[in-house]
């Protein structure tokens, strides 16, 4: 077993390609009446994708990203980017 640790990098483009479907993402389940940040909190923590409305195709979107590393990401930001 190696006891290194894995790095994870993700691409500059599919980071941005990833904040497109999350406003996309956000912006569907607000025009539908959702509290978004509730919605969205509640895909990540369970990956159940019924916490995200099928409206404008924002289901199918946010499935296309990896849970792992979108939350890498949005910690990376939040102590970062703060």
């Amino acid at each position: 077993m190696d006891d290194h640790t894995i790095k994870f990098v993700v691409p500059k483009d599919q980071d941005s390609q990833a904040k497109e479907i999350l406003k996309s993402v956000y912006a569907s389940l607000s025009e539908k009446g959702y509290n978004p940040i509730n919605q969205i909190v509640g895909y990540l923590l369970s990956e159940d994708p019924t916490y995200i409305t099928n409206y404008n195709n924002a289901r199918s979107l946010i499935c296309r990203l990896d849970r792992d590393e979108l939350l890498q990401d949005l910690v990376r930001h939040y102590l970062f980017n703060n």
